[in-house]
């Protein structure tokens, strides 16, 4: 094909539907991204390196609490999905969208490993006339850096042959109020017709798209989300440690400057960050501004704060257990939720691993419920943690020393935990919101 075929023949395919979406990452951003192009009437193929996953997704289940297995069920039944982990298939889809994880390492430091191997994969199958959208949250450059340069290694060209963009995901598991379709898309192409044409293709499943410079301008547009949320939410988290030494609450704080109607954003603070996002990506423009001799030390301290709340909760959990004459060694502490927020099953970088680690550390006997996890184990930054809900009873509430609220889930009957737990740690002021005042209940 030459130039103006290529990108004619694929701007086409778009536009009719009749594109082949390839979604190599099928988690919490790979898989809503599936639904949304079958929705659409694309045929999509999605690629995971885990074969439970695929075998699940090709008899037409789901893995995802708020994903219901029937809405795939009908994609596969309808012949527009299938999942596979043969990555030689790459080269059959007409955009290949990236969506896998980008954690940190122990020191860290970005762990690139994912994005390194799937942009191997891809650029041994490349072929003339694929748009390529690297949807993981990174630093700025990694396009650039490190993309580019292995899909130019066999002589295709870019913005002639194929066609590379930025895009980062903004999904949040469980949300409502905003969905796939109804949240704004970022798009930063390495050439005008690459934006083009990745503008062209996310056109079809959201209401928005913008567009901006450049894949490093994208890259930074998400790190810029995240660190703005971060940031303020180590600022309202240290504030709630000063308000408890100065006997103010701080609940009663915010939501009396949120009365203020100009200059004022609410952020709450909790038993510290959680999810994909939030808790790694500042870290990711942290490593990388080093290379410009730049010191962030705004997200630096904002890190080290947020990182510091489940030591605070289990200082708090030991202060009152002492209060009642209790040492929380050989204590028996209910957690209550390990999602990392409320109404998903999502554990990433929950901090109610962490308050489990150090409880456990401590000599305490830790159980917990969640009615999203069946099973908490398999992290890897948390071997010692391998267990399983128990049932929310009143026989587990009273036989247990604390009732440690990590998150608050709308379905738990908050007056029930009150009535039969001895006493209660609220990280979340989940009870005040119940309207529940008690004595039992403490808030860290």
């Amino acid at each position: 094909m030459n130039k103006r075929n290529s990108d004619d023949f694929l701007f086409k395919k778009i536009k009719d539907k009749n594109a082949t979406i390839g979604i190599i990452g099928l988690g919490y951003v790979g898989l809503p991204l599936v639904i949304r192009f079958c929705e659409e009437g694309f045929k999509v193929l999605g690629f995971d390196i885990d074969p439970g996953k695929i075998k699940k997704l090709n008899k037409g289940g789901s893995y995802i609490k708020h994903i219901p297995s029937v809405t795939i069920k009908r994609f596969v039944n309808e012949g527009i999905f299938s999942s596979t982990s043969d990555m030689a298939r790459l080269k059959e889809p007409d955009a290949l969208i990236v969506c896998v994880p980008t954690p940190l390492t122990d020191k860290r430091e970005p762990d690139m490993q994912y994005v390194e191997n799937t942009a191997k994969e891809i650029a041994k199958h490349l072929r003339k006339g694929q748009l390529v959208s690297l949807e993981s949250t990174t630093y700025p450059g990694t396009t650039e850096e490190l993309l580019l340069p292995l899909f130019q290694e066999k002589g295709l060209k870019v913005g002639k042959d194929f066609f590379l963009v930025f895009s980062p995901e903004r999904e949040d598991p469980g949300r409502k109020d905003f969905t796939t379709k109804t949240t704004p898309k970022i798009v930063g192409g390495m050439t005008e017709k690459c934006l083009e044409i990745g503008a062209a293709l996310y056109s079809k499943i959201v209401n928005k798209v913008v567009k901006v410079s450049s894949p490093r301008a994208a890259e930074m547009t998400k790190l810029l989300e995240n660190i703005y949320r971060s940031v303020n939410i180590a600022l309202i988290n240290e504030l709630k440690m000063l308000c408890n030494r100065m006997d103010i609450d701080i609940w009663e704080v915010i939501e009396a400057a949120k009365t203020k109607p100009f200059g004022f954003e609410a952020f709450y603070p909790g038993p510290g960050l959680g999810g994909h996002c939030i808790p790694v990506d500042p870290f990711y423009l942290t490593w990388k501004a080093r290379e410009y001799d730049f010191a962030t030390r705004f997200i630096e301290l904002a890190g080290e704060i947020n990182t510091s709340m489940p030591y605070y909760v289990v200082e708090k959990a030991g202060w009152v257990l002492n209060e009642r004459g209790r040492a929380l060694k050989g204590s028996k502490i209910i957690v209550l939720g390990v999602a990392y927020k409320k109404d998903v099953d999502d554990q990433r970088e929950s901090p109610a691993l962490r308050i489990i680690h150090l409880l456990k550390k401590r000599g305490a006997n830790v159980v917990y419920n969640d009615p999203y996890v069946p099973v908490c184990a398999g992290h890897r930054h948390y071997p010692d943690i391998n267990m399983k809900s128990v049932e929310l009873t009143e026989e587990a509430l009273k036989g247990a020393d604390m009732a440690l609220l990590a998150t608050d889930h709308t379905s738990y009957d908050y007056a029930l935990i009150e009535r039969h737990a001895q006493c209660i740690l609220d990280t979340r002021n989940a009870f005040r919101k119940n309207k529940i005042n008690s004595r039992k209940v403490y808030r860290a």
